[in-house]
């Protein structure tokens, strides 16, 4: 979203990580994840981009010889230094509390507006959309392409396919080391899409392709620029997909995800919350079971409830709500681990880390 920003500087603010037990509340399965705020950093690269909205974490085994290492932190920009929306060019790496550049778009290769969508396989390659605009506006916004780095940041695959591949707004990944499945939500048509490849040998290698979910809504927004599903996660235990389409303010479920040879629609409504959701946006999973789900405060909007992520129960009982920015449109991409959550707070182009209690 375009929002004002704060200098290229690194900031950095530690706090000690205290849980009152007025913040356990209890689902029907699990005591809540989200903690409080540890550290604050900086995603502002040295060429000034702003906006960050995917966030990933390098996962364990992943290869070494690389500039990358289990737990490292990479977060993707959207806007360039002129807040223009989908012209962003850079992938910044988090390592020991400490930002660097992974990655930067050539200059005319046509590669900008990295989005939501940003994965790490553990074979060793980071796959990131790119959902570019010529002026910021969507009404220049391209389908793009979905793009391919290897563990040094040095581009392999600048993959196009309008009909799966039509602004990448979020993605997620089922990885099973040498074949690597991914999911797309689409944010110019509203769909979701399975791109399946292989790394045994060289490059990565585009096996299989499809679309199995539809009918989501979608639409321009002059503040966001699309307001559109983004946030997905797949579950390997139960094969699903789950789709939080901010338009419709709810998250999804597609069944037999990895399975399907037909296009299954928006499947089955898991989480319809009108006193929580404000334009369901990104997505993750946390360690404890439950979901995780930011907030693009462009439906449903509550100034009460600024920059929220909501955690929820895969039965869709609400469990609580953590805000990343005291006013609104600031939350975007997250991603929760074992002992760690990191979400943006594109408002002030930076990333939260918490630690969580083990």
């Amino acid at each position: 979203m375009k929002r004002l920003t704060l200098a290229n500087s690194v900031l950095m603010v530690s706090v000690a990580l205290a849980i009152p037990s007025s913040y356990a509340q209890t689902s029907t399965s699990t005591t809540s994840f989200l903690p409080n705020p540890v550290q604050f950093l900086s995603t502002v690269p040295s060429n000034g981009d702003v906006n960050p909205y995917g966030v990933a974490v390098v996962p364990a085994g992943f290869p070494t010889g690389g500039v990358l290492n289990p737990g490292d932190i990479l977060v993707s920009n959207f806007n360039n230094s002129q807040n223009l929306q989908g012209t962003g060019t850079t992938i910044v790496q988090i390592t020991g509390g400490k930002q660097q550049l992974f990655y930067q778009a050539a200059a005319g290769s046509g590669i900008q507006g990295l989005s939501g969508g940003l994965v790490i396989t553990s074979s060793g390659y980071v796959v990131v959309g790119s959902f570019p605009t010529s002026d910021g506006t969507c009404a220049t916004a391209q389908p793009g392409s979905l793009i391919i780095l290897d563990k040094n940041g040095n581009l392999v695959t600048n993959w196009t396919n309008t009909s799966l591949v039509n602004g990448p707004w979020g993605m997620a990944i089922d990885d099973h080391g040498a074949f690597t499945r991914i999911y797309i939500a689409n944010a110019l048509s509203g769909t979701v899409s399975r791109i399946d490849f292989w790394t045994l040998v060289g490059s990565p290698v585009i096996t299989q392709n499809l679309q199995i979910g539809s009918g989501y809504a979608h639409r321009c927004d002059p503040a966001a620029l699309v307001v559109a599903p983004g946030g997905l996660y797949y579950d390997k235990t139960t094969d699903l997909l789950y789709v939080a389409s901010a338009d419709d303010n709810a998250v999804f479920s597609i069944s037999n995800a990895s399975a399907r040879t037909s296009d299954g629609g928006t499947g089955t409504t898991v989480y319809s919350d009108a006193a929580h959701l404000h334009g369901a946006l990104m997505m993750s999973k946390a360690p404890n079971g439950d979901l995780l789900v930011s907030n693009a405060d462009v439906i449903n909007s509550d100034s009460t409830q600024p920059s929220e992520i909501v955690e929820f129960t895969t039965a869709g009982q609400f469990v609580k709500e953590l805000s990343v920015d005291p006013n609104q449109g600031g939350s975007f991409g997250l991603v929760a681990s074992p002992g760690q959550l990191a979400a943006v707070d594109d408002n002030t182009s930076g990333l939260f880390i918490w630690t969580i209690p083990q």
